[in-house]
Protein backbone atom coordinates (compact mmCIF):
# COMPACT_ATOMS: atom_id res chain seq x y z
CA UNK A 1 0.00 0.00 0.00
CA UNK A 2 0.76 3.37 -0.73
CA UNK A 3 0.67 6.44 1.15
CA UNK A 4 -1.45 7.92 -1.73
CA UNK A 5 -4.16 5.01 -1.39
CA UNK A 6 -5.36 5.89 1.99
CA UNK A 7 -8.15 7.87 1.68
CA UNK A 8 -8.19 10.34 4.81
CA UNK A 9 -4.46 10.99 3.54
CA UNK A 10 -6.08 12.34 0.54
CA UNK A 11 -9.16 14.30 2.16
CA UNK A 12 -6.19 15.84 4.68
CA UNK A 13 -4.36 17.00 1.60
CA UNK A 14 -7.64 18.63 -0.34
CA UNK A 15 -8.89 20.13 2.64
CA UNK A 16 -5.73 21.71 2.96
CA UNK A 17 -5.54 22.93 -0.57
CA UNK A 18 -9.40 24.01 -0.10
CA UNK A 19 -8.11 26.47 2.90
CA UNK A 20 -5.15 27.89 1.15
CA UNK A 21 -6.97 29.01 -1.62
CA UNK A 22 -9.02 31.17 0.76
CA UNK A 23 -6.16 32.24 3.21
CA UNK A 24 -4.26 33.50 0.20
CA UNK A 25 -6.77 36.34 -0.42
CA UNK A 26 -6.74 37.62 3.23
CA UNK A 27 -4.55 41.10 3.81
CA UNK A 28 -1.39 40.83 4.77
CA UNK A 29 -2.01 41.63 8.55
CA UNK A 30 -4.79 38.95 8.36
CA UNK A 31 -2.36 36.32 6.48
CA UNK A 32 0.11 36.98 9.34
CA UNK A 33 -1.90 36.80 12.46
CA UNK A 34 -4.48 33.86 11.42
CA UNK A 35 -3.52 32.71 8.19
CA UNK A 36 -0.25 31.24 8.43
CA UNK A 37 -1.44 29.60 11.92
CA UNK A 38 -4.42 28.18 10.36
CA UNK A 39 -2.37 26.91 6.99
CA UNK A 40 0.46 25.47 9.34
CA UNK A 41 -2.70 23.63 11.06
CA UNK A 42 -4.53 21.96 8.06
CA UNK A 43 -1.43 21.31 6.67
CA UNK A 44 -0.09 18.83 9.64
CA UNK A 45 -2.94 16.92 9.51
CA UNK A 46 -1.50 15.22 6.02
CA UNK A 47 2.26 15.70 6.84
CA UNK A 48 1.26 13.34 10.39
CA UNK A 49 -0.22 11.25 8.17
CA UNK A 50 2.84 11.06 6.06
CA UNK A 51 5.06 10.66 8.77
CA UNK A 52 3.96 8.06 10.60
CA UNK A 53 3.26 6.09 7.75
CA UNK A 54 7.52 6.30 6.88
CA UNK A 55 7.46 5.02 9.99
CA UNK A 56 7.10 1.43 9.22
CA UNK A 57 6.10 0.46 13.07
CA UNK A 58 2.59 0.30 14.32
CA UNK A 59 3.20 2.32 17.60
CA UNK A 60 4.83 5.37 15.71
CA UNK A 61 1.85 5.29 12.94
CA UNK A 62 -0.75 5.29 15.58
CA UNK A 63 1.16 7.79 17.54
CA UNK A 64 1.30 10.49 14.65
CA UNK A 65 -1.79 9.39 14.14
CA UNK A 66 -2.87 11.46 17.13
CA UNK A 67 -1.05 13.98 16.47
CA UNK A 68 -2.79 14.73 12.80
CA UNK A 69 -6.16 14.02 14.38
CA UNK A 70 -5.27 16.91 16.99
CA UNK A 71 -3.77 18.99 14.24
CA UNK A 72 -7.52 18.60 12.81
CA UNK A 73 -8.62 19.78 16.24
CA UNK A 74 -6.44 23.19 15.65
CA UNK A 75 -7.96 24.17 12.41
CA UNK A 76 -11.11 23.42 13.26
CA UNK A 77 -10.68 26.39 16.25
CA UNK A 78 -8.84 28.46 13.49
CA UNK A 79 -11.26 28.40 10.72
CA UNK A 80 -13.81 29.13 14.07
CA UNK A 81 -12.03 32.11 14.69
CA UNK A 82 -11.52 33.47 11.23
CA UNK A 83 -14.95 32.94 10.76
CA UNK A 84 -16.12 34.79 14.05
CA UNK A 85 -13.78 37.28 12.82
CA UNK A 86 -15.66 37.50 9.11
CA UNK A 87 -12.79 36.21 7.32
CA UNK A 88 -14.41 33.04 6.39
CA UNK A 89 -18.35 33.13 5.17
CA UNK A 90 -20.99 31.37 6.60
CA UNK A 91 -21.21 28.69 3.60
CA UNK A 92 -17.85 28.34 3.53
CA UNK A 93 -17.24 28.02 7.28
CA UNK A 94 -20.10 25.25 7.59
CA UNK A 95 -18.73 23.11 4.11
CA UNK A 96 -15.12 23.06 6.44
CA UNK A 97 -16.85 21.95 9.44
CA UNK A 98 -18.90 19.16 8.07
CA UNK A 99 -15.68 18.17 5.86
CA UNK A 100 -13.66 18.34 9.36
CA UNK A 101 -16.84 16.11 11.26
CA UNK A 102 -16.22 13.95 8.11
CA UNK A 103 -12.30 13.54 8.13
CA UNK A 104 -12.05 13.05 12.18
CA UNK A 105 -14.40 10.23 11.75
CA UNK A 106 -12.19 8.53 8.95
CA UNK A 107 -9.12 9.56 11.13
CA UNK A 108 -10.57 7.65 13.99
CA UNK A 109 -11.26 4.75 12.07
CA UNK A 110 -7.75 4.80 10.61
CA UNK A 111 -6.18 5.16 14.25
CA UNK A 112 -8.63 1.96 15.35
CA UNK A 113 -7.30 0.26 12.15
CA UNK A 114 -3.87 0.54 12.87
CA UNK A 115 -1.81 -2.86 13.22
CA UNK A 116 -4.59 -5.02 12.98
CA UNK A 117 -4.50 -6.27 9.24
CA UNK A 118 -0.36 -6.41 9.41
CA UNK A 119 0.02 -5.69 5.78
CA UNK A 120 -1.74 -2.38 5.89
CA UNK A 121 2.00 -1.15 5.92
CA UNK A 122 3.77 -2.53 3.27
Amino acid sequence: MNLEDLNVYNLATELGEKIWEIVRTWSTFEKDTMGKQLIRAVDSVAANLSEGFGRYHFKEVKNFGYYSRGSLYETKTWLTKAHNRALIGDDDYQDFIKEINNLGVKLNNYIKSIGKNKIELQ
